[in-house]
C-alpha cells in the first residue's frame, strides 16, 4: 500500500512541473477573463464592478463584431481546406523520388519560416497598385489595374490567398512525415489486388493519413482564428471593415479603446467557438481515424 501510494506521489511530482505551467498561462488566464467578462473595465482609480451579462449583450448589439466574426467565418472555410488539399498534394508530390526533389520539398517550405511580418510585407509589393507585381501581371494580359487590399469585394480574398501561400508548406512536413511512415507492402499488396492509383490512395493511404488530417484541420482552425499580423500590416481591418477579423477586432478594443472587459468578452466567444469546432471535428472523424 505504502509502495503504491509512493509511486503515486513520484508521478505527480514529475508531472508537476508541466501542470503548473499549464495552469498558470492557460487554466488561470482563462478565469480570469471570463470573470473580467461579467465586470465592468477599471478606470483609473475606479476598480471595476459586476455587471452581469451587460458586456454580452453590448456584444450580440455590435455590428463591428458580427461582421468580424462573418469575415472571420469565410476566412477559415476557405483557407482551411484549400491549405490542408494544397499541403496533402505537395506532400505526395515530394514524397516521390525525382531529380531536384529536395529543392522542391525547400521551395514548398520556405514560405513557413519566413516571419509574419516578412510575409505581409512582401505580399504588400504584389498587392500595390499601378506598380505591383500582381497588377504588372493583370497588365501585362490587358485587363485594368485594381486596388486589392483597397476594395471591400477583393481585400478579404488578398488577406486568404497570403495565409494558404504561407499555411500549405507547414501542413506539407506533417503530411510528408505521415507517408514516409506508412509500409510500401501496403500499397504493393493493394496494386497485387488489382487497385489502381486512386483506389490505393482512397483506400489505403487516405485512412491511415487521418491521424496527421486530424492534427493539421485543428491546426488550420486555430490558425484561422488567431490571425491578426496580417491584417494588421497589411489592411488594418479596413476598407470599411472588410477585412477585421475577430481577433483584429479583440486587439482593436483592448489596446486601442482600452475597453479590457468587452475584450474579455469577445475572448470568451472566440474560445468558445474554437472548442465547439474543435469537439465536432474529434466527434466526427474519431470513427475514421486509425492511430495503427
Amino acid at each position: 500500500m505504502m509502495s503504491k501510494r509512493l509511486n503515486a506521489l513520484y508521478g505527480w511530482l514529475l508531472i508537476l512541473p508541466a501542470v503548473s505551467l499549464l495552469a498558470a498561462f492557460t487554466h488561470l488566464p482563462a478565469v480570469m477573463t471570463l470573470l473580467a467578462s461579467v465586470h465592468s473595465t477599471p478606470r483609473g482609480t475606479r476598480p471595476p464592478h459586476f455587471v452581469g451579462l451587460d458586456n454580452y449583450r453590448d456584444m450580440m448589439a455590435d455590428p463591428i463584431f458580427w461582421q468580424s466574426l462573418w469575415n472571420n467565418l469565410i476566412y477559415a472555410l476557405a483557407t482551411i481546406p484549400v491549405s490542408v488539399a494544397l499541403a496533402l498534394t505537395m506532400a505526395l508530390l515530394v514524397n516521390r523520388s525525382f531529380p531536384g526533389r529536395s529543392l522542391a520539398r525547400l521551395a514548398f517550405f520556405t514560405p513557413t519560416v519566413l516571419p509574419m511580418i516578412a510575409v505581409a510585407n512582401i505580399w504588400l509589393f504584389f498587392y500595390t497598385p499601378d506598380y505591383g507585381l500582381l497588377d504588372r501581371l493583370v497588365g501585362f494580359l490587358g485587363m485594368a489595374h485594381h486596388n486589392w487590399l483597397g476594395e471591400r469585394g477583393t481585400a478579404l480574398w488578398a488577406l486568404i490567398a497570403v495565409a494558404i501561400w504561407k499555411e500549405s508548406g507547414f501542413f506539407m512536413i506533417f503530411y510528408l512525415a505521415a507517408l514516409q511512415q506508412i509500409p510500401a507492402t501496403l500499397r504493393e499488396a493493394a496494386a497485387l489486388e488489382g487497385a489502381g492509383p486512386w483506389t490505393c490512395f482512397r483506400r489505403v493511404t487516405l485512412p491511415l493519413l487521418m491521424p496527421t488530417t486530424l492534427f493539421v484541420l485543428i491546426n488550420a482552425l486555430i490558425n484561422a482564428f488567431r490571425m491578426v499580423d496580417h491584417v494588421v500590416v497589411m489592411t488594418r481591418g479596413g476598407p470599411d471593415n472588410a477585412t477585421s477579423l475577430l481577433l483584429f477586432h479583440i486587439f482593436e478594443v483592448g489596446f486601442r479603446f482600452w475597453d479590457s472587459a468587452y475584450a474579455a468578452t469577445l475572448t470568451v466567444v472566440l474560445v468558445t467557438i474554437l472548442s465547439l469546432v474543435a469537439a465536432l471535428k474529434f466527434h466526427f472523424l474519431d470513427s475514421r481515424t486509425h492511430y495503427r
